[in-house]
């Protein structure tokens, strides 16, 4: 005997020629989208192009301004290109956000899914458990896994990720839980599909415009954590350079060699508010009640 099943219908070409459409015309998201494509080519084949290595000590050079000889971006305590040091800190600010983002959403989304489609009971206990986790402090919840863990760039991105997957959670619980009473998931149940192929067959490739947005905004926040820890001092630890140990290096340089705090920092900037402007853009495009555009 065939079984048949009853499927949801296919994102109609027009709504996704809507969504493009929409993206397209907002200004900031496309702004936002140049910029952090040029930090990663940059960051990707930037340091090939560099006349001097991140590790390069050249003590005659110390403390050198931007646009000293070949030093584009000046040098540091130790003579170091700033240039070579920034795109490879690039590199790995990046993946570390990347990475976390990855993580956090697949833990989040996973979590996230089942409590959303489960009953009352289950629902209950596990949004709590995830309210349980928000209710702490999230720098100090990471700085003491930090403290308490070896502080490579791995662990690191895992430590963001495990701090940063409830707000995930939460959007797609919310999210399925009003997708679990449509018609075609009713149409898998009396069909006797299995909870599992409705859950991540059925709903949740309804719920990827969300997730896609609350991803984006999860690398600009995972950037940014990385950065506050190794500013501390608890994150990437030197030589292996991050943008965060950057400027970690350079706060006791402010009065003297400036541009030290001020290239990293503005990286920084750049990354984490190319993607929220992005973010931001894709948020409006994929809100089919915003006719805004």
């Amino acid at each position: 005997m065939t079984t048949v099943q009853i499927l949801p219908a296919p994102m109609p070409r027009w709504w996704q020629s809507l969504v493009v459409r929409r993206f397209l015309t907002h200004r900031l998201a496309l702004l936002g989208l140049l910029m952090i494509s040029i930090v990663i080519l940059l960051c990707a084949f930037g340091p090939y192009f560099l006349p001097y290595d991140m590790l390069q000590v050249d003590l005659r050079a110390r403390f050198a301004p931007p646009l000293t000889g070949q030093h584009y971006l000046g040098t540091d305590p130790l003579g170091r290109d700033i240039a070579a040091r920034l795109l490879m800190a690039g590199r790995i600010s990046l993946l570390v956000g990347f990475f976390a983002m990855l993580l956090a959403t697949i833990l989040g989304t996973l979590i996230g899914v089942v409590a959303g489609y489960s009953g009352r009971t289950v629902n209950a206990v596990m949004m709590r458990l995830v309210d349980g986790f928000l209710s702490f402090p999230t720098i100090f919840l990471l700085l003491a896994l930090a403290v308490a863990l070896k502080p490579s760039p791995i662990m690191i991105t895992v430590i963001i990720a495990l701090t940063g997957w409830m707000e995930v959670a939460r959007i797609v619980e919310a999210e399925v839980r009003s997708l679990k009473e449509r018609e075609y998931v009713l149409a898998g149940r009396m069909l006797g599909l299995s909870h599992s192929h409705i859950m991540f067959r059925e709903i949740l490739p309804n719920c990827v415009g969300p997730i896609i947005v609350a991803a984006t905004l999860t690398v600009a926040r995972a950037i940014l954590l990385e950065a506050y820890i190794s500013f501390l001092g608890f994150g990437i630890q030197p030589p292996l350079p991050s943008w965060g140990n950057m400027l970690n290096g350079a706060q006791q340089y402010l009065g003297s060699a400036p541009w030290m705090a001020i290239i990293p920092g503005a990286a920084i900037t750049i990354a984490v508010s190319s993607f929220n402007f992005i973010g931001d853009g894709l948020r409006d495009a994929l809100d089919v009640r915003n006719d805004s555009f």
